[in-house]
């Protein structure tokens, strides 16, 4: 799905930059840490544990790398990014450093107010990701945050009903959520939203609780045979790739051999500038002297990132994907804001 922003007379242009971008062996994608703090307490990740005092250890403009890279796509994530009162400012800068760079923001939506919104919408934000990985109490304890859920379903409708209309779910694969993915899928239908999903990995702390590597494979691929039938019945929901999903059952059966490509296609800056080839990789050095990375023989993970990197390109497929438009399937009043339930097909 497109973010509202943009015309489909963007996407050639979109994928012309990717293209040349992929020719000069440049990065696709910056992800910018803008900060590690978190205000969440989740146990697969331990960035809730950085000290306060690091806020003085981070960027003030990130928009030098940007115009350095001019990616076609920008994220801004953390720790929470909200955390950080100039975000506003961040995005700014960096949109008026680069052309035809598509914004994103990852956020678990604790902190994030309808005004807070439209404050980074009008700033630049193209498309918000909101952690989602439940629909009911247990997101709220993975979280450490009491009632998120509810806000977040709450606050969406509000969001598209004030014109915010870039709005996807981040959504991680578990072995306990199993039951919730096609929930998640027409719960963000009916919202107007959108949903990419990525594969948990113990990679960040050790937390070996949620593998997918745990279940029997079956129940894996029934539930990817689920979501690509959904992308055949109506695109734009879920954003992922044909290829990345169809791939998840080899990652869980432990059959891919395929070297990662992350950090050619993708790469991380963090707090202080120092540029990483993936997420949960110590820092290489200061971005100006970035490279470029070799591809490595590591399958601890099956991340988005790493998994569309090495996406062949299904130009139609992909096209496809960006230009469907997801519509709420139900009014919202901002008179009467209830929440909206899950929809439910057979």
């Amino acid at each position: 799905m497109l973010s509202s922003r943009y015309r489909p007379y963007h996407v050639p242009i979109f994928l012309a930059k990717y293209a040349w971008l992929r020719l000069r062996r440049r990065p696709v994608l910056l992800n910018f840490e803008v900060t590690m703090r978190c205000n969440a307490r989740c146990s697969f990740c331990n960035y809730w544990q950085t000290p306060a005092s690091a806020k003085a250890q981070e960027l003030a403009d990130f928009s030098a790398i940007a115009r350095r890279f001019s990616p076609m796509l920008v994220t801004f994530t953390g720790g929470e990014p909200t955390l950080r009162r100039d975000l506003e400012d961040l995005v700014r800068a960096v949109r008026q450093s680069v052309r035809y760079t598509y914004v994103q923001l990852i956020t678990h939506a604790g902190m994030l107010s309808l005004e807070r919104a439209q404050s980074l919408w009008d700033a630049g934000v193209d498309q918000f990701n909101i952690s989602l990985d439940y629909l009911d109490g247990r997101h709220d304890e993975a979280r450490g945050i009491p009632g998120l859920t509810n806000k977040i379903l709450d606050l969406v409708p509000r969001m598209r009903a004030a014109g915010i209309g870039g709005i996807k779910f981040n959504t991680v694969i578990k072995r306990d959520n199993l039951d919730q993915i096609l929930p998640i899928v027409h719960q963000a239908a009916a919202m107007g939203a959108g949903v990419n999903f990525s594969v948990y990995t113990a990679l960040k702390n050790g937390n070996r609780d949620h593998l997918l590597q745990d279940l029997e494979p079956a129940a894996v691929q029934t539930v990817v045979d689920e979501l690509l039938a959904y992308k055949r019945r109506r695109a734009g929901v879920v954003t992922n790739s044909d290829y990345y999903l169809e791939q998840i059952p080899r990652y869980v059966r432990g059959e891919m051999t395929e070297p990662c490509e992350s950090g050619n296609t993708t790469i991380h800056i963090d707090p202080q500038g120092q540029v990483r080839r993936c997420p949960d990789f110590p820092p290489d050095g200061p971005w100006e002297q970035y490279k470029g990375y070799a591809p490595i023989n590591c399958n601890d993970c099956f991340y988005a990132c790493r998994g569309e990197a090495q996406a062949p390109l299904r130009v139609m497929s992909r096209i496809r994907d960006v230009m469907a438009t997801v519509q709420p399937e139900t009014s919202f009043d901002a008179a009467r804001p209830e929440r909206m339930l899950p929809v439910v097909r057979p």
